[in-house]
């Protein structure tokens, strides 16, 4: 897993003005990197077609035709929506070795990343993502 030096943010705001734009939930996980309870997550599970966007800025993240079904209790992805969508991060919080996946538009957390369990994936990687930090856009036509 690459990862790169780290641009600054291209939506940029004060704490001020993301705490009156996000629910003290949104702004827990988005700005403060906390995790949402597994299993709780409104896309734990959802199959709709679509894109899902930060629930920040707007940004496109993740399509849902590289989410998969991991059972770990989060959304989970093999792939970003394009190789710029995202950054990573080293993570060595709570005494463990991991990557923080941010938005690149906005640097909020959006959860971690995590490659070589064995997931029949074309990548190999788990990007295991808050639901409170996505929006999902259903592609039109689609079921919710």
């Amino acid at each position: 897993m690459r990862q790169e030096a780290e641009p600054g943010p291209r939506v940029v705001r004060t704490e001020q003005e993301w705490r009156s734009e996000l629910s003290p939930a949104e702004y827990a996980v988005l700005r403060e990197a906390a995790t949402e309870r597994p299993y709780t997550g409104e896309y734990t599970d959802t199959e709709t077609e679509g894109v899902y966007e930060c629930r920040a800025c707007g940004a496109e993240l993740f399509r849902s035709t590289t989410k998969f079904h991991s059972h770990c209790g989060w959304p989970s992805f093999y792939d970003p929506a394009a190789s710029e969508a995202v950054l990573l991060r080293e993570d060595n919080s709570l005494g463990m070795r991991r990557v923080e996946v941010l938005c690149a538009a906005c640097h909020s957390h959006l959860g971690h990343v995590f490659e070589g369990e064995g997931y029949q994936t074309p990548t190999d990687q788990r990007y295991c993502i808050n639901s409170i930090a996505l929006r999902l856009s259903p592609t039109d036509g689609s079921d919710s």
